[in-house]
């Protein structure tokens, strides 16, 4: 298997199921084999415009973040449980983001995990509760296991919140920052370089 097959499944399967809709879906980018994955929940309207997972306001953040705890963005894999960006109409008659439904979850899951068995990574970070309660169970809680290492299938996994929490919550900053900090810190530590 080879990630260009995997995406190529991945487009006839959803082009299939929503015959009728013009899903977009943006796959995960970094080099095969990264040391290091992070999974979001689903692409936002700029990642569904430009392609390319974590571009928006969100990106910026997560840019941030990962320039205090030294990881380079380049040497990441970064991609999204799900893989089209779930919308809604709000009040005023715009598509805006909505979360991804149970549904919407389970149908993309299959493919994550074969995309993380294809890059093998050495550590996986959740952004937020989607990604976390995809590959954890639905008990898991980000503010519960928020910054403490956790296993997945024997990889080590490590829940963040998602970098667009920080936008609607100014007070998760300096827990974040102290999250991705610690993070930064065991990469740079205790992976072999």
């Amino acid at each position: 298997m080879t990630m260009e097959k995997l995406r190529a499944e991945m487009t006839a399967f959803f082009q299939k199921l929503y015959i009728d809709q013009q899903k977009v879906l943006v796959f995960g980018e970094g080099p095969l084999h990264a040391r290091l994955m992070l999974i979001g929940e689903a692409p936002g309207e700029q990642e569904s415009l430009q392609g390319r997972p974590f571009v928006g306001k969100a990106g910026r953040n997560l840019d941030e973040f990962l320039a205090l705890s030294g990881l380079n963005r380049a040497e990441l894999y970064i991609t999204n449980t799900v893989k089209y960006r779930p919308v809604k109409q709000s009040a005023a008659g715009n598509t805006v983001n909505r979360a991804p439904t149970q549904e919407e979850i389970r149908l993309g899951l299959p493919f994550l995990k074969r995309e993380i068995a294809l890059v093998a990574p050495e550590v996986i970070v959740t952004l937020g509760n989607v990604p976390l309660r995809a590959l954890m169970g639905r008990q898991a809680t980000i503010g519960a296991l928020h910054g403490q290492w956790q296993t997945w299938e024997e990889r080590r996994l490590y829940p963040l919140y998602h970098p667009a929490s920080v936008i609607y919550n100014r007070a998760l900053k300096s827990v974040y920052e102290e999250d991705v900090v610690r993070l930064g810190a065991f990469f740079r530590e205790s992976m072999p370089q």
